[in-house]
């Protein structure tokens, strides 16, 4: 445990001088010196600040992710709080990496006074505001933002995630679609792209698969037709599509491209960033058949009505529970240091997510540490045992399939990691 705790034993005896005619003098007993703790630095409240896109193009994550706070707080506090005390919690607009209303909506957190920051989404602001985050001695926890880079930063131990790398869907995806065939990858040239390669590459060899091709691009870079048809030359039974939100236009035109080669159907995965509605946006039936793959936990239909009941307007779930879970650690750690501050947050979380006796909700947690100090939390969002970078391990993935209007739906899940 991170606080810490001193045991200190006390043997007493008599000594006996075996001196004839003599009546041995009892020793002293020697007092124990208690040990030091350190003072709590929280002012008693824990503050819980939320920063995900309300505004900008990728709103539609937002909802959810509010809504899995503000469902963890209500049931923090009708259990009783945190240390006695309601928890507080502010939300606040991201907006879009373009602008600087993270900053704003960041600075205004912090004249909150708030111990922990649960977001922001984007992996991008999440770089962009660290700085901040660790000059205020503030816990920051995101529940979606998943570029590998982030697991290096010098974070200084204040960043946490629910949600895992990137680089991980390139192992799951070799396990998932891999085994034994011949795979190629279309990436984009950047952090998480090259991560998702090295994974993909590694995981085959472990399940005797093999990589027969990949063709990296950029948003205004990569001839469309001759990554198509460098693909179509080798051969593969799987083609994995890497690439972020932002290089939308260029998806789609490799996407249509795959199809027009037989490629798609299928053989086609499509992974986080660019798993998307396309009825709009391609001709029917571009995508029928097609495959997806989801960072995250899939919420069942319990925990979604409990989201709704916090906001009844959510539609989509995505990270909601990734989003409750850090509400969840976020007070646990601080029931456990006995200090709300950011500090202590962030001292005590991995070991409220990573040991001790196992619990699965708030409530249950509360139960063990009226007899224990040592609790490990495992939440709607998987066992959540996070590393030394702060990230989750092992993680969970929801497997999608497209229909002939372009959309996709949820067909099953999986673990990796």
């Amino acid at each position: 445990m991170l606080r810490s705790r001193a045991l200190a034993a006390v043997v007493a005896g008599a000594l006996s001088l075996g001196l004839v005619g003599c009546t041995p003098e009892p020793m002293p007993v020697p007092t124990p010196t208690p040990s030091e703790t350190a003072a709590p630095t929280g002012d008693g409240v824990l503050r819980i600040g939320t920063l995900f896109p309300t505004t900008g193009s990728t709103a539609f994550i937002a909802k959810a992710q509010d809504a899995g706070v503000e469902l963890a707080i209500r049931e923090i506090n009708e259990a009783g709080g945190v240390n006695g005390k309601p928890v507080e919690v502010f939300h606040r607009d991201s907006g879009d990496a373009g602008s600087t209303k993270a900053e704003t909506s960041l600075a205004n957190l912090l004249e909150k006074k708030v111990d922990v920051v649960i977001g922001p989404s984007s992996s991008v602001l999440a770089e962009r505001l660290l700085p901040a985050i660790v000059d205020s001695r503030v816990t920051m926890i995101s529940p979606s933002a998943t570029d590998p880079a982030l697991s290096a930063l010098n974070d200084n131990g204040y960043l946490f995630r629910t949600i895992p790398s990137a680089a991980l869907q390139g192992s799951a995806l070799a396990e998932i679609a891999g085994k034994g065939g011949k795979a190629a990858i279309v990436y984009f040239s950047d952090v998480a792209g090259k991560a998702v390669l090295d994974s993909l590459t590694s995981g085959l060899k472990a399940v005797k698969g093999k990589l027969v091709a990949s063709e990296a691009f950029t948003a205004t870079t990569g001839d469309v037709d001759k990554i198509v048809s460098a693909l179509k030359e080798a051969e593969p039974s799987v083609v994995v599509l890497v690439s972020p939100f932002s290089a939308m236009t260029k998806n789609k035109a490799i996407i249509a491209a795959l199809a027009k080669a037989g490629l798609a159907g299928s053989k086609l995965w499509l992974t986080s960033q660019n798993l998307a509605d396309y009825s709009q946006a391609l001709p029917a039936g571009t995508l029928k058949d097609v495959n997806g793959i989801l960072d995250g936990a899939t919420p069942d239909a319990a925990f979604t009505k409990r989201v709704k009941s916090a906001d009844p307007s959510v539609t989509d779930f995505r990270y909601s529970a990734e989003a409750y879970d850090a509400t969840i650690l976020a007070a646990l750690a601080a029931i456990v240091a006995g200090d709300d501050s950011g500090d202590a947050v962030a001292r005590t979380l991995r070991s409220v997510a990573s040991s001790g006796i196992k619990c699965t909700s708030f409530g249950e947690c509360l139960d063990v540490l009226k007899t224990r100090s040592d609790i490990d939390y495992d939440g709607i969002s998987g066992p959540l045992t996070l590393d030394k970078a702060g990230d989750p391990h092992p993680v969970q993935y929801g497997l999608y399939r497209y229909d002939a209007n372009n959309k996709y739906k949820l067909v099953g899940s999986a673990t990796a990691g």
